[in-house]
């Protein structure tokens, strides 16, 4: 008999030999089957992540991974693997151990007969004993032990190479893990060197046929590992892995559902990553309330998107809410950034959390309360609780920190509009102690920061400035127009003109550049705040901006029709005793405005014939104030409405402030009394 027709015959033993032991197998999803006799106590997916390799001992090996021809030459025998159009369908057993392949992925050992001639040998039994070649009889290490002895991705296909095992997912776990271990520069350098490897290709291989049989957690995880270390999203490894991920979904409980909604948050947006992102949102909502551990609820919620269908994120919240009272402290701390990562504003669950928070601030880590803070920006969430309990927090402990981490814990204070008097007060004194601390790319920040708030130490403000402009002096020629712009508007909000400055920013090239930038409208906006502190706070300095400045485009007036009410009650039904809607030079405009005696005690008629002179006359402007205007929860104005009250009072008017979101819920007779203080008082009422 040939060798080919003994071949073939053998061939369809073993198939007919796995069909009837199919019938006496458990059936499981996707074509797996499970032996009952050998491994009836055998639960795969009981085995931990580190000792899987050691603890496989199947007594059954697959076969018909692909289908193979034998063609006779004169030379001997040569075996060619089909395309996958031509497969043997089989139900395949959820145990296997890899075999040993040679270069070609030949299921023979090829060896050389007496006569000269290649002889294949073709395995008749099922032991585990023919299977495996003698490098597979070595004990299975786990991808820990292996990237521990490996110090380089090279090492660890090298390792492969030698003696492969089953499952290949550890040699993908074992060079991301060392990868970690690398700089940017070496990182960029050992990826290179293994692609170029000639045993990784042989590695993708053995990826792709174990994928349908190894664990699901391995599969996502050497995903997840496969983009880190940079194969391109669109190859065929990749997105073969996603399709079988996508195939064996059903298989997740909450340990994959953790991993598989990380792994999607590594991948870059495609049909295949959509469709299992759809298939996450589905397993989610049916498996949410079986969810047993608060970290895994967690981490499905910082990485299920923030497109995920809302109904998802209000069941999200409600099991967090349920789970409340098994949180810890640091579960309060991440559910910030979990509720910031799927943007859902759950101000009951944030609530919450931020007493926890605030409970246990001490000992809590500078990046943690900075992660809270993004959190809260990103979710317009504004606890004044919070946010004076983190500032204190680090304020007491101010100087175990490094200014950088304190400056940036301010820049998001800034965000948030909240005013954390004492950390500023102990910032101010470490810049002017230490002003080598300042750099060229925190200057202009530090000056928004402080403008912005409108913070003034009366103690430290001059010295303060005059280090913070003094550090300036020395990039003045080194920054570019919009920095120096940022900086010069910043000391002109504060009552501050460094005259260096002033000058540079005030040269023609310098504003023709700013006004055919890409942020033309904003930098205009800041020219005509520093034309204006110019003209009215530093009416010495004669020189001014000669470049004609575009108008700024008129903002829609809607006066507040309440107030419009309150007044007409308080000062009379009668026309002409104050005027809605005023334009005044400098680009200034308030609400109403009011005449009355130099002693505030007698309104006057806006008629010709009742105006008395100018010098027995006080203009009153009555300015309609939105939150945004006020410091978070306090009387306090922010820099430019600060820099109108100054203006306005230069240009001879008293200011009254009325807090439009406050007046909305006072009845008519208390906003008649809360006005008319304000109107006929002798006191400023903008404090």
């Amino acid at each position: 008999m040939s060798n080919k027709a003994r071949s073939n015959i053998w061939n369809l033993r073993q198939f007919s030999t796995l069909v009837l032991a199919s019938r006496t197998s458990s059936i499981y999803p996707l074509g797996f089957c499970r032996s009952k006799i050998d491994h009836s106590n055998w639960n795969l997916r009981n085995l931990p992540l580190n000792d899987f390799d050691n603890r496989m001992r199947p007594s059954i090996r697959y076969l018909f991974q692909d289908a193979f021809i034998l063609k006779s030459r004169n030379d001997g025998f040569q075996s060619e693997s089909l395309n996958t159009l031509t497969v043997f369908r089989v139900n395949r057993l959820l145990c296997p151990r890899r075999i040993s392949f040679d270069s070609k992925d030949y299921f023979v050992s090829i060896g050389i007969s007496d006569n000269g001639l290649k002889k294949v040998d073709f395995h008749h039994e099922v032991s585990s004993e023919d299977v495996l070649s003698k490098e597979m009889k070595s004990t299975p290490i786990n991808y820990r032990k292996l990237s521990e002895e490996s110090n380089s991705l090279s090492d660890v296909l090298d390792t492969f190479s030698k003696a492969p095992t089953f499952p290949s997912s550890k040699y993908f776990l074992a060079m991301w893990t060392v990868a970690k271990r690398m700089s940017d520069d070496q990182k960029r350098c050992e990826k290179q060197l293994m692609f170029n490897h000639p045993a990784f290709n042989q590695l993708c291989k053995e990826m792709m046929k174990e994928a349908k049989i190894m664990r699901y957690d391995h599969l996502l995880f050497s995903l997840h590992a496969i983009v880190k270390l940079g194969v391109f999203q669109n190859s065929l490894l990749v997105q073969t892995l996603l399709r079988v991920i996508q195939e064996r979904i059903t298989e997740c409980d909450e340990r994959c559902l953790s991993i598989l909604s990380t792994l999607l948050e590594a991948l870059e947006p495609c049909q295949n990553v959509q469709a299992l992102r759809t298939g996450l949102w589905l397993l989610v909502d049916q498996q949410i309330w079986k969810i047993k551990h608060v970290i895994t609820l967690q981490t499905i919620m910082r990485y299920i998107g923030k497109d995920a269908p809302v109904a998802l994120k209000r069941k999200l919240e409600m099991k967090a809410l349920r789970e409340l009272g098994g949180f810890s402290a640091l579960n309060s701390q991440h559910m910030f950034k979990s509720l910031s990562a799927m943007n859902h504003r759950s101000v009951v669950l944030l609530n919450e959390c931020s007493k926890m928070v605030l409970d246990n601030i001490h000992g809590c880590p500078l990046k943690v309360c900075m992660d809270i803070l993004e959190s809260c920006i990103d979710l317009r969430y504004h606890n004044s609780d919070l946010f004076k309990g983190i500032a204190d927090y680090v304020a007491v402990t101010f100087d175990i920190w490094k200014l950088q981490k304190v400056f940036f814990l301010l820049l998001m204070f800034e965000k948030l509009g909240f005013r954390p008097i004492e950390l500023m007060d102990l910032f101010m004194k470490k810049i002017v102690e230490e002003p080598k601390s300042l750099t060229k790319k925190n200057i202009v920040p530090i000056l928004h920061v402080y403008s912005s708030l409108n913070h003034i130490n009366k103690c430290q403000n001059k010295e303060f400035l005059e280090v913070m402009a003094g550090a300036l002096t020395d990039y003045l020629y080194h920054i570019s127009s919009e920095n120096l712009l940022n900086a010069t508007c910043s000391f002109c909000m504060m009552n501050y003109f460094p005259l260096a400055f002033v000058d540079q920013l005030l040269q023609k090239d310098v504003i023709s550049e700013l006004l055919t930038s890409d942020d033309m409208e904003k930098n205009v906006h800041k020219l005509h705040i520093l034309d204006a502190c110019l003209k009215l706070d530093l009416s010495s300095y004669h020189k001014g901006i000669d470049t004609a400045l575009p108008q700024l485009p008129l903002s829609p007036s809607y006066p507040n029709a309440k107030v419009v009410k309150v007044l007409s009650r308080l000062l009379g039904d009668s026309k002409g005793f104050f005027s809605k809607d005023v334009q005044l030079p400098h680009n200034y405009h308030i609400d109403f405005e009011i005449r009355m005696d130099a002693n505030r005690k007698q309104v006057l008629s806006f008629s010709d014939a009742d105006v008395p002179s100018a010098t027995n006359m006080q203009r009153v402007a009555v300015l309609c104030v939105p939150r945004s205007g006020y410091c978070l929860h306090s009387s306090h104005p922010r820099g430019f409405l600060a820099t109108k009250i100054r203006h306005l009072n230069t240009m001879g008017f008293h200011v009254v402030l009325v807090k439009s979101w406050e007046m909305k819920k006072l009845t008519m007779k208390d906003a008649v009394k809360v006005l008319k203080t304000k109107i006929y008082s002798g006191s400023p009422s903008y404090y």
